[in-house]
C-alpha cells in the first residue's frame, strides 16, 4: 500500500524469526500483525497480534517459518523498520529500530513519529 515495489515495509533478524516462528507453532496462528495505535507518554505505541486470517490488505513478510502482517494504516509507520528479538539478564522481547521514529520514552515502550508521517 504505501511501500517500494520489491522492497518489504520491515526486515526481521533471524532471531526474530525463530521467535515469531515458536510463537505461531505454540499459538497455532497464521502469524503476528503488528501496527501502530495512539497510546503511551510519547503519543503512539506498537501493537503485536495473534492472527487466524491473512487480510489481503495487509503486506506479508515471510521468513524462516515466521510470518509477520502489517496492518495498512501502520505500513507508512514502519517502513525501513527492523525487528529484532532480544534476550538479557533482565528482559525478553521485541525491538524495533525504527528510522520514522523522532523520539520515545524511557521504557522504549512509547513512541513519537514525525508527524509529516501523519498528514500522508
Amino acid at each position: 500500500m504505501f511501500g517500494i515495489p520489491g522492497k518489504q515495509a520491515v526486515t526481521i533478524t533471524p532471531a526474530a524469526a525463530t521467535q515469531i516462528a515458536k510463537l505461531m507453532e505454540k499459538d497455532g496462528s497464521m502469524g503476528l500483525r503488528i501496527g501502530v495505535k495512539k497510546g503511551g507518554c510519547a503519543g503512539m505505541e506498537y501493537t503485536m497480534d495473534y492472527v487466524s486470517e491473512i487480510d489481503p490488505l495487509d503486506e506479508t513478510i515471510e521468513q524462516d517459518g515466521a510470518r509477520v502482517m502489517i496492518a495498512p494504516m501502520a505500513q507508512m509507520f514502519l517502513f525501513g523498520t527492523e525487528i529484532d528479538y532480544q534476550v538479557s539478564l533482565l528482559e525478553s522481547g521485541f525491538k524495533f529500530k525504527n528510522p520514522n521514529v523522532v523520539d520515545e520514552c524511557g521504557c522504549g515502550e512509547s513512541i513519537k513519529f514525525d508527524e509529516s508521517l501523519a498528514s500522508k
